[in-house]
């Protein structure tokens, strides 16, 4: 077990055994909201760090400053949004997670460049089986486009009606 390994498996315990750190009286109150804020009463126990209190975060429950912002999988995060993002990272220390404003033909063309480059992708969020109906798909609207469309001729823009009908209308 590398030391880097090991520093991840002590941050995974550590954040089992944190606490959820609650707004003050968030349970009592519906205005006010779940996430944490100071307590800065002058009589809050929270802030006096009493045993009745909620707790606090402090420094105790930091995690190893290796893995700080590391992916659980120990991969440093990066968003990728054009090729050329990719192309300088190192496969052995980072991930990609791929832009949610990039469309599909270029999401399948940066998919393809990475897992030729061993790269691991946070985000594909589909299976293969998705992604090669998917490729399919993009495969044949191109190949639609590709070939001659087809001219309508005079004759489909003509009235069906002949003169005479239209006269007796009138």
């Amino acid at each position: 077990m590398t030391q880097k390994e090991r520093l991840l498996e002590i941050r995974k315990n550590m954040k089992k055994r944190r606490p959820p750190f609650r707004r003050v009286e968030s349970w009592r109150y519906i205005r006010v909201k779940d996430s944490w804020r100071k307590a800065r009463g002058i009589d809050s126990r929270t802030r006096k760090k009493t045993k009745a209190g909620v707790t606090s975060p402090s420094v105790g429950y930091r995690t190893p400053k290796k893995t700080r912002g590391l992916h659980p999988s120990g991969y440093e995060e990066v968003r990728v949004v054009k090729l050329r993002d990719v192309q300088n990272l190192n496969p052995k220390k980072h991930a990609i997670k791929i832009s949610r404003r990039l469309g599909a033909k270029k999401r399948i063309e940066l998919i393809d460049f990475a897992q030729k480059r061993n790269f691991k992708i946070l985000n594909i969020g589909i299976s293969q089986k998705q992604m090669d109906e998917y490729e399919a798909l993009l495969e044949s609207s191109t190949a639609g486009l590709e070939e001659e469309e087809e001219f309508l001729d005079e004759e489909d823009f003509e009235d069906s009606y002949d003169e005479e009908d239209i006269e007796d209308e009138e």
